[in-house]
């Protein structure tokens, strides 16, 4: 038999929850879990909660168990808090943060995943401009020129 969850709020719990959900710029997958909270302080069972918010009854599980873990600041989507630090997600990267904390070994699984709302997958430029010495990259190219001078037009750069 499941063990009954339960969710006992106090006042200064209820206030933040309230307060959060107020937010205008709140991810829609933090807005599920602050309601499953909210509803689940006012005694429903898991089932009733998940019928009322339209969602699966391991959502609501999982975000009690975010909450009686780490308070209403686990709530918060990774994806949404990280890009507001200005933290760039790899596909590799965020295998490796998945198998560290979650324990979900994925290997190279994560590129067929769609992405999540709001971030879109791309590549990352494999250049290094931003570390390049101006005075020896003019040296260089006044070496080519004076390549060009003595015959050698025809080498591309």
């Amino acid at each position: 038999m499941p063990k009954i969850l339960r969710v006992e709020l106090t006042s200064d719990q209820k206030l933040e929850v309230r307060e959060r959900l107020r937010a205008r710029d709140l991810a829609p997958g933090t807005r599920l879990r602050l309601e499953c909270i909210l509803l689940m302080g006012r005694v429903l069972a898991v089932p009733e909660v998940a019928d009322l918010l339209e969602c699966h009854e391991v959502t609501v599980r999982g975000a009690v168990h975010r909450f009686t873990a780490d308070g209403s600041d686990a709530l918060a989507d990774l994806l949404d808090e990280s890009a507001r630090q200005g933290r760039t997600w790899t596909a590799a990267a965020l295998c490796d943060w998945l198998a560290a904390v979650r324990g979900a070994a994925l290997g190279g699984l994560a590129d067929r995943f769609a992405p999540p709302d709001g971030f879109r997958w791309k590549r990352t430029k494999d250049t290094l401009r931003h570390k390049a010495n101006p005075v020896l990259q003019q040296a260089a190219r006044a070496q080519l020129e004076d390549l060009r001078l003595y015959g050698w037009a025809r080498v591309r750069v």
